[in-house]
């Protein structure tokens, strides 16, 4: 429920509030106050809370919690604004560094940074207070820091984007906002909208890592750890279980065990039962490779394949060298054995 004129049906009836209320500003909105609220309203304190959309510092000032509005940030008092010319903080300021991000914040970013572990706590209660700490990380990493760094106009990038980038879920918010010509203006019913759109995509995310991306973390942990178990080097690695995600977990274990741009080649069965080894991917390059599969395998298949590198049973290898195909397990592991001595 949003009330926009609560200061005058105060006045008109001599009301009490009989509810917790969240002050935001009126007039046009943007993703970060839409998910702020939101995410407020997922706690047991504010589930009940009425929305109140207003620049009227009066009423505001009766508000039990005040976001991207009133120009001040003072999280004692729960006021979560960063508008003031004052507010520089990021997440590595407010948390001693133990966040090391350094965008700026917005509304969403200040409620996540005081209210994220509850707000998860209600989404995924069964889930260890451990992972539930990598996917708060995770979570601002991935999804609210692009939040915070549009909303304070912070582009991703230094350079020239080649192409328009217009399906953003900032972009989105912005085009529920009423147009200059409907005939009726109804900023609020849209504001309700907009909050049902970043919370169905925020509340997706933090499922999907829970019965997702964790699972796939055990799945590639078990593996890393068994590495030398595959080839002595270390540098080929096996998913007992295929298909699931396996590269960001990857670089994360590396980087723990101190032994990053280690693992060449990953070797696993993919959806369809059929033997994969893939190259693993430079951090950050996009599609380039550690190690591609050697450039006299690429474009080549099936018998020809394996008559020139003598593995029997070759099905391909990309034109790129990225990944090859075998229909045996040991057929794979061959081809990335003989793949690191070329």
């Amino acid at each position: 429920f949003i009330q926009s004129n609560f200061r005058r049906m105060v006045q008109d009836t001599g009301a009490k509030r009989t509810c917790m209320r969240i002050g935001t500003h009126n007039g046009s909105f943007h993703c970060d106050e839409a998910l702020a609220c939101f995410m407020l309203k997922q706690l047991p304190a504010y589930k009940s809370a009425q929305i109140v959309r207003t620049r009227d510092p009066a009423v505001l000032s009766d508000c039990d919690i005040v976001v991207d509005v009133g120009g001040t940030y003072e999280p004692a008092k729960h006021r979560y604004d960063h508008h003031q010319r004052t507010f520089t903080d990021t997440m590595s300021t407010l948390t001693d560094g133990k966040m090391d991000f350094h965008t700026k914040l917005s509304s969403a970013g200040l409620v996540y940074l005081h209210f994220g572990k509850n707000f998860i706590d209600e989404l995924i209660p069964d889930v260890s207070k451990e992972y539930k700490d990598l996917i708060y990380h995770r979570i601002y990493e991935y999804f609210m820091e692009e939040i915070d760094a549009v909303d304070n106009g912070v582009n991703a990038t230094e350079e020239k984007p080649k192409y328009h980038v217009t399906t953003t879920l900032g972009g989105r918010v912005r085009d529920l906002n009423p147009s200059w010509n409907d005939e009726v203006q109804d900023f609020d019913g849209q504001f309700e909208k907009a909050m049902e759109l970043v919370g169905s995509e925020l509340t997706q995310r933090v499922h999907n890592m829970a019965n997702r991306w964790l699972p796939a973390l055990e799945i590639v942990k078990s593996a890393f750890e068994n590495r030398f178990q595959v080839h002595d080097s270390g540098q080929i690695v096996k998913l007992e279980n295929g298909g699931c995600p396996w590269k960001e977990h990857l670089y994360q274990l590396e980087s723990e065990a101190k032994c990053e741009g280690l693992v060449k080649y990953m070797v696993y069965q993919d959806s369809s039962g059929a033997w994969r080894v893939q190259a693993v991917g430079v951090k950050g390059e996009g599609f380039t490779s550690r190690l591609p599969l050697p450039e006299a395998w690429r474009g080549v298949r099936d018998e020809e394949l394996s008559k020139l590198i003598g593995i029997p049973e070759c099905v391909f290898v990309h034109a790129t060298g990225f990944i090859g195909g075998n229909k045996t397990e040991a057929g794979v592991l061959e081809m990335a054995r003989q793949a690191l001595k070329l």
